[in-house]
């Protein structure tokens, strides 16, 4: 059974336009893409999120550089719930900026406390290890996977009941190729395991997989956060914040297939697709078609 769920939230953002992503999403042929694997699937539509404009519109910063940060974390604290009350099976988070993923990891994680650890494969083309302290901008889209591991404002960290949600040694980054000087440090601090660009240029995508799969395996689940902009713009135009030099085509198909063969995966985020930078919904497309491979559609 995959259980589906949208949060229609762009405020951790720092371009308008990916609250539509979950509708985009869906136009591109999700659930029917699911159901001819032979899937069950039952979409419990969105997680409630006020637009920038019925909140006053443009925010003026908090003194900590934060912006909505009690509206995201509101947001956030909605799809945990609702996560954490979903009847079992394979639930799939439609975003939204990757902000919500505080509410999707958490969610999923406290849901099956009694199964184990969740580890957590943050498929991006960004870190998103900033706190409020270091953040270059104040959007908390670049913040949730240090919230994630216990750093940060006690709003957001109060989603879950405060604490880390994961360990770093159950966290491994693919495909980075934008980092903060600071995410940096952090990175070294918690030994954290990445997987930048330059390492899958020289090396290949399939050897990183396998390594990160490795790395991976003393976890019994293991929850996928894929970020749109860790493809290259050429084939992934509606996004926020673009970065040349991302995974081709055929390196992101082979990943969620390694993914797919290996059989640890237990949830999805899929964020950050935004119609409004799109060309005739390409990014929301291969969006779902990534999600198919994951869940095992096949060549042959």
């Amino acid at each position: 059974m995959i259980s589906i769920l949208g949060i229609p939230m762009d405020l951790g953002a720092g371009r308008r336009g990916v609250d539509m992503g979950p509708s985009a999403i869906r136009l591109a042929g999700l659930e029917a893409s699911l159901r001819r694997l032979g899937y069950e699937v039952k979409d419990y539509g969105n997680v409630e999120s006020p637009v920038a404009e019925s909140l006053g519109g443009t925010p003026e910063a908090e003194p900590n550089g934060l912006l909505y940060a009690d509206t995201i974390a509101a947001a956030c604290r909605a799809a945990y719930e609702r996560l954490r009350g979903l009847p079992g099976g394979f639930p799939i988070v439609l975003g939204g900026d990757h902000s919500v993923s505080m509410g999707s990891v958490a969610g999923v994680a406290h849901a099956a406390e009694g199964a184990g650890r969740t580890g957590l494969l943050w498929i991006d083309a960004h870190a998103d290890l900033n706190t409020p302290a270091t953040s270059p901008s104040g959007n908390i889209h670049g913040m949730p996977v240090a919230h994630l591991l216990g750093e940060g404002d006690p709003r957001l960290l109060g989603i879950w009941g405060g604490g880390a949600v994961i360990r770093p040694e159950d966290v491994v980054f693919i495909g980075l190729r934008s980092v903060d000087p600071d995410e940096r440090s952090l990175i070294r601090e918690r030994g954290l395991r990445v997987y930048t660009m330059k390492e899958i240029d020289r090396r290949g995508i399939a050897p990183v997989a396998e390594e990160a799969l490795a790395h991976l395996a003393h976890v019994p689940r293991l929850h996928v956060s894929f970020d749109a902009d860790v493809l290259d713009p050429s084939i992934a135009p509606g996004v926020g914040t673009p970065v040349p030099g991302g995974l081709s085509y055929r390196e992101a198909h082979l990943l969620m297939e390694l993914l797919a063969d290996a059989d640890v995966v237990t949830s999805l985020d899929l964020v950050e697709v935004n119609p409004i930078l799109d060309v005739r919904n390409a990014t929301a497309r291969i969006t779902v078609e990534m999600a198919a491979s994951l869940l095992g559609k096949a060549i042959l």
